[in-house]
């Protein structure tokens, strides 16, 4: 038991360190506005603020994917599961968490892939930044596989205590 406390600690904190490296991104896409503005109020020229705000947008919300995934922020569609009884239900969550992590993990390979390609043909962004465009892709892919980990870790749950680990924080369509 030892072993899989410590692979939850660590799946957790995992997660959790997504979750904070998303809000630093949303915190430097509110600096490159500012510094856009002042730039903008001083008759200055920021080139490339807006693309790197878009890299970190892209950023903030790949990473984000795997915390929001646990904390019941991504939308479910529940009209089927209020539907179904219970053994139903844990059947068809088992279905939809085994489609999107297959998904997810199909999403990553590509991916890597298209990264892979980028970096060897020393691919740079058309617009004034020039940025490699394999950095903000490889940023791309560590949040997916974020995801992907956060779904196969909710599928394996799922299957072994019957139950996924998502917090109900949102509210959801009550049984009529």
């Amino acid at each position: 038991m030892g072993v899989l406390r410590g692979l939850r600690a660590g799946l957790d904190f995992i997660y959790r360190f997504a979750e904070f490296l998303a809000a630093l991104c949303m915190i430097a896409i509110l600096g490159l506005i500012v510094l856009q503005m002042l730039a903008r109020w001083s008759s200055e020229v920021f080139p490339g603020a807006p693309e790197y705000a878009a890299y970190f947008m892209a950023a903030a919300s790949f990473m984000g994917f795997g915390a929001a995934l646990n904390r019941g922020a991504h939308i479910r569609v529940s009209l089927l599961l209020n539907a179904v009884g219970p053994n139903a239900k844990r059947y068809v969550d088992i279905w939809c968490f085994t489609v999107a992590a297959a998904t997810m993990w199909y999403f990553c390979w590509h991916a890597r892939q298209f990264v892979y390609w980028s970096w060897k043909f020393n691919d740079v962004s058309q617009a004034q930044d020039k940025t490699a465009l394999w950095i903000p892709q490889s940023v791309m892919i560590i949040g997916g596989v974020i995801l992907a980990i956060a779904l196969t870790d909710h599928l394996l749950h799922l299957i072994f205590t019957g139950k996924h680990r998502i917090q109900n924080d949102n509210i959801e369509t009550q049984e009529v």
